[in-house]
């Protein structure tokens, strides 16, 4: 990996920043303009506006009495005159600081060749970050550097392809800048409020995000502890909802107070399934018991695991549709989510059989039947990645004093709303309540593929009265989560950072796999304190009026300026 480059540190809140030249003040005030303190000033200009208006008033009256026409006006009255409006002026934009700093803007954008306000925090020496916060030094290679401007104009003119700004320029963060300016002056639209700085764009090279122009902010809170074959996690979860990090972290209370949660792993296989096409079908047949004869599986592992320490191939399942085969390849991949594995392996079993079938046409490394980020009953039984269980039994104490519900009334809206009402709907891996949004705020903060969330959320819910109808047992079966903890998004610092919160950062070298599969586990167990808090505010009627309370926002968004 190369190594980071040292980026100056920014407020977090520094989205608007302003350039001043290295001799003046970093923030601009009124008494910038009049070298007087800030107080004479509002005093002076408080005082002359009254004065002046009540020596033009005697005037006036002076003249309506004399029958003098108004019109005609001495010096006196004219200097008077010109007081009054510079001195409302003043007054009028707030003792004159939003005036002065208006004024002092301008010129600073035209000194700036007109570079757009988000990017000013590019041009020049020194940047603010906020109103209190310390001034930084800007990067040498900022935009104010003539080069830099000439690149921007090449980007917006065409001449130089814009994806290709990394490897001409060898610097990821100044091709970020030089790109983000670019689109700016392309679409005509700002990107203030887009962040740029905090991000190491050498660590997303050729790994996570191509072209970047900055990063979103998605807030991460924790959930826990949860107790889970009797260790204790607190669960990292990025969401922009209001009331899922409280909701879960609320059946994570039940489940600690009644002993913790027992998560099970069934399998671990990752699958990728190619699709090839013979003359006929006959043909594809053929390949078809070759491949699902035992006697020959040896072989094919033999040529499958060449790829990688990690990749081991666990079985070959194949389906026919005319003379087209479609080839489902599962194998285990250690700690990586294992996309790119499990893929080289393939390739190297389809040019092993390319040797016995010449007639064979490959037509795509994926066929669908793998199958991945869509939805599909064959992950649903088969699995795909990590298949888990997780269950718990909670008192009916705990139901009660905690999830302000009762047994009874769990276990029939379980069964009239994950069972039945999913079977009338017809969902597919759907038999759960929300088992996707705890599956996403963790994928998230924990550098998962969020696509793979459309199947890794395939979960069924069973709620059941035991112990003579007193207690609840409740559990979730999940599967095909798909998850890694080392490769794509893992390796980001916060990514990486909510991994080691959870103890599963990077691969373990003792036990390869052994991450990945907690993970895994963790997140069962995640979704397991979801369900039974979503479903006990249900059956106790509190959902609209926890998600009034909380994930409404208050902010009075008025005075907020949204620009083009």
């Amino acid at each position: 990996m190369e190594p980071r480059r040292n980026i100056p540190p920014r407020h977090p809140n520094s989205a608007v920043k302003k350039h001043f030249p290295a001799t003046q003040s970093p923030s601009p005030k009124a008494s910038d303009a009049l070298p007087l303190p800030l107080y004479l000033t509002n005093g002076i200009f408080f005082t002359l506006f009254f004065s002046v208006a009540y020596y033009l008033l005697h005037r006036w009256r002076d003249k309506i009495r004399s029958s003098t026409p108004l019109h005609v006006v001495t010096l006196s009255e004219l200097f008077a005159i010109v007081s009054l409006i510079a001195s409302f002026i003043y007054l009028l934009g707030f003792f004159g600081i939003d005036f002065v700093q208006s004024f002092i803007s301008r010129s600073e954008i035209d000194d700036c060749n007109d570079i757009l306000e988000s990017d000013r925090s590019n041009c020049g020496t020194f940047t603010t970050n906020s109103k209190n916060s310390p001034v930084s030094p800007v990067p040498e290679n900022s935009m104010a550097s003539e080069e830099d401007e000439e690149i921007v104009k090449a980007v917006v003119s065409g001449k130089t392809p814009s994806y290709s700004l990394e490897t001409k320029l060898g610097d990821c963060f100044r091709a970020a800048s030089i790109r983000r300016e670019a689109v700016q002056r392309n679409t005509g639209r700002s990107l203030l409020g887009l962040p740029l700085e905090g991000l190491d764009y050498d660590s997303i090279l050729g790994q996570c995000c191509e072209m970047p122009i900055g990063f979103v902010q998605i807030p991460v809170g924790i959930a826990g502890p949860l107790l889970l074959n009797g260790c204790e996690y607190t669960v990292p979860m990025a969401t922009t909802e209001g009331c899922l990090v409280a909701s879960t972290n609320r059946g994570c209370k039940a489940i600690y107070s009644c002993g913790g949660a027992t998560g099970i792993l069934l399998k671990d296989c990752m699958t990728r399934a190619p699709v090839v096409r013979f003359s006929t079908a006959k043909r594809a047949s053929d390949l078809k018991f070759f491949l699902e004869d035992p006697m020959n599986f040896e072989t094919l592992a033999l040529m499958f695991n060449k790829s990688s320490r990690f990749a081991r191939l666990q079985r070959v399942q194949c389906s026919m549709a005319g003379k087209n085969l479609y080839i489902r390849f599962s194998c285990s991949t250690g700690d990586a989510m294992g996309m790119n594995m499990v893929s080289k392996g393939v390739q190297n079993v389809l040019d092993f059989l390319q040797c016995d079938f010449p007639d064979m046409d490959v037509i795509g490394i994926s066929g669908n039947f793998c199958s991945d980020k869509k939805p599909a009953a064959v992950n649903w039984i088969e699995g795909r990645g990590k298949s888990v269980v997780c269950e718990a039994t909670i008192t009916e104490d705990v139901v009660k004093k905690v999830l302000k519900t009762t047994v009874a009334a769990l276990v029939e809206l379980n069964m009239l709303k994950n069972l039945t009402g999913s079977a009338v709907a017809g969902a597919l891996g759907g038999f759960n309540a929300h088992a996707a949004n705890i599956v996403s705020a963790v994928f998230i903060a924990t550098g998962q593929d969020p696509a793979q969330n459309i199947e890794s959320s395939h979960c069924i819910t069973m709620m059941e009265a035991v112990n003579n109808g007193r207690d609840l047992h409740v559990s979730v079966t999940m599967p095909c989560i798909e998850v890694g903890t080392v490769g794509g998004g893992t390796q980001l610092a916060s990514q990486s950072a909510c991994l080691n919160l959870l103890g599963v950062k990077g691969a373990n070298r003792e036990s390869p796999g052994s991450n990945s599969r907690l993970l895994a586990t963790i997140i069962a167990g995640s979704v397991l304190a979801g369900e039974l808090s979503l479903m006990s505010a249900i059956a106790a009627g509190q959902l609209v009026k926890s998600h009034m309370k909380y994930n409404r926002s208050s902010r009075d968004l008025s005075n907020i300026v949204i620009k083009d």
